[in-house]
């Protein structure tokens, strides 16, 4: 009778290890973060353990699937808007947010591209823009933002052709399919076949926001990968990439 106890218990606990996961973390951000976040999730598994896995995409629709009950532990968002938005629906905590990040917009052409494009102005010359939804997803809106300013969205909207996401814009133009994009400075870095033909120099602010969910499967972790990403690892990686990182305390 021991014995079969002793078996029981021993295949009980057998099953509950089994069944008891290992810490991971499912962490959604902004298409622009790409690189620098799976950088930074293979340097926090190698730190603490934790798998750390992304979905990346425009953050309005992944912000929507966080609202729909995607099972996200952590939300990095291009913008404060979307990240306002689940606070409002009661999915992050303030006092969770952590606003440490910036970047900058840039108009790209195919590197062999002959265009010139001197200001804002010059985009009136071009046939087709790939730019990502200037209805929700923020490097859209902030250009949106940015035209309408200079006085030019509205003879520049029926050029914009827009795309999911600011990689996908970019990935429009080195495919040879528009001749221009707007995208983050960050995102030419990377680019092979496009090359920046206008820094913007007068964009408004651009804050990226990241937080923990208050739905998280792995709070602790969720709150630990925050913390690590505006730790001096994550400060050094986001600058590396060509990131603007706000310091402390400002």
């Amino acid at each position: 009778m021991r014995r079969c106890i002793a078996a029981a218990l021993l295949f009980g606990t057998a099953w509950i290890a089994a069944a008891d996961p290992p810490d991971e973390l499912l962490v959604f951000a902004a298409a622009s973060l790409t690189e620098s976040m799976q950088d930074l999730g293979r340097a926090f598994e190698a730190k603490t353990g934790t798998k750390v896995t992304f979905s990346f995409g425009g953050s309005s629709d992944l912000a929507r699937q966080i609202e729909a009950g995607a099972p996200a532990d952590v939300f990095f968002s291009a913008d404060t808007a979307r990240m306002d938005a689940l606070e409002k629906a009661g999915l992050v905590q303030a006092a969770d947010r952590r606003e440490f990040l910036s970047n900058a917009l840039v108009v790209v052409v195919p590197s062999d591209s002959t265009a010139k494009i001197a200001s804002a102005n010059d985009l009136l010359k071009l046939p087709r823009i790939a730019l990502a939804d200037p209805a929700a997803v923020p490097v859209g809106v902030y250009t949106k933002k940015w035209l309408t300013g200079l006085g030019l969205w509205e003879r520049l909207e029926p050029k914009i052709v827009p795309t999911l996401d600011v990689r996908a814009s970019l990935a429009a133009v080195e495919s040879g399919g528009v001749p221009a994009a707007i995208v983050y400075r960050t995102d030419a870095a990377i680019a092979k076949k496009a090359r920046i033909a206008l820094a913007v120099q007068d964009g408004p602010p651009i804050l990226y926001s990241v937080a923990p969910l208050r739905a998280a499967k792995n709070p602790s972790g969720a709150r630990a990968f925050v913390e690590f990403l505006r730790g001096t690892a994550g400060r050094e990686e986001f600058t590396r990439r060509g990131f603007l990182v706000v310091p402390p305390g400002s």
